[in-house]
């Protein structure tokens, strides 16, 4: 078992994920140059983001650079949810629409199955609850990559 399969074994594009947002929109509050310097597919909602990876996947195609937004649907625009993770957890439960977060935990673990190098990843949400727990989900690839080792 281990990390034998790399980027550079496959033709990249860099993939956004955000429901109603370009990525030339979050230039002004993340200051990634990278949102304006880049060209990216744009997939707006989880089912999207797995169909539209899952595809270029079988093309021997795989991101250089994945950006997450959290927030979705109409139904994770609480402003309750903004503040604190117990007020959080509380509305997440009841979500019958896919998060951001769902499309990391997807994409991990993926990586993780496949024996691939996670690529670098960017979260560009408004949610700050939303946007630890991508981040977390992120460091938790990182942590099991060391845990286990890189290899390949």
């Amino acid at each position: 078992m281990g990390f034998t399969k790399h980027i550079m074994n496959y033709e990249t594009y860099n993939l956004f994920l955000d429901d109603v947002r370009q990525p030339t929109d979050c230039l002004s509050y993340t200051h990634e140059p990278r949102y304006g310097t880049r060209e990216w597919v744009v997939v707006r909602s989880h089912d999207e983001f797995i169909n539209e990876f899952l595809y270029r996947w079988s093309l021997d195609q795989f991101p250089e650079l994945v950006s997450f937004d959290h927030d979705l649907a109409d139904e994770h625009y609480d402003p309750a949810m903004y503040h604190g993770e117990e007020n959080y957890n509380e509305l997440a439960e009841k979500f019958t629409e896919k998060t951001g977060l769902d499309s990391a935990k997807f994409f991990v673990q993926f990586c993780i199955d496949q024996s691939i190098e996670l690529p670098e990843c960017l979260v560009h949400s408004m949610n700050p609850v939303g946007k630890e727990k991508i981040k977390q989900t992120i460091h938790d690839y990182e942590r099991f990559q060391k845990r286990f080792g890189r290899r390949g």
